[in-house]
């Protein structure tokens, strides 16, 4: 059988003064994540770091995003970060930094050959 996506999960971070995209990001994956604890690997038999992960961050400046600060977030599984336009960046009247706000979506996908 095929890899097969079998989960997704959306969260949103900011950062409010320091345009920091990464941070934004990393605050958007902690949303997504903490928010459950979901057993999927066991679940099919297979070990955790067998989980095929691709985090997809959305930020209006992809190139500022540091794809391994990101990937070290997750303690198991095999990580993909894909920095894609997206996101906000919100105009302060008082002509400060914008505030950054990142999108993210994690997907969780398997290889289910002989899986439980």
């Amino acid at each position: 059988m095929p890899v097969k996506r079998l989960l997704t999960e959306f969260g949103m971070g900011s950062s409010l003064r320091r345009l920091d995209y990464t941070e934004a990001a990393k605050r958007a994956v902690k949303d997504a994540l903490w928010h459950n604890s979901i057993n999927l690997a066991e679940l099919y038999g297979k070990d955790k770091s067998a989980m095929q992960i691709t985090v997809e961050v959305g930020v209006q400046d992809p190139d500022a995003v540091d794809k391994d600060a990101i990937a070290a977030i997750f303690p198991y599984g095999q990580i993909t970060v894909v920095p894609r336009k997206g996101g906000l960046d919100v105009p302060r009247e008082d002509g400060g930094q914008p505030t950054v706000i990142a999108n993210v979506a994690i997907s969780i996908a398997l290889d289910l050959e002989g899986a439980a």
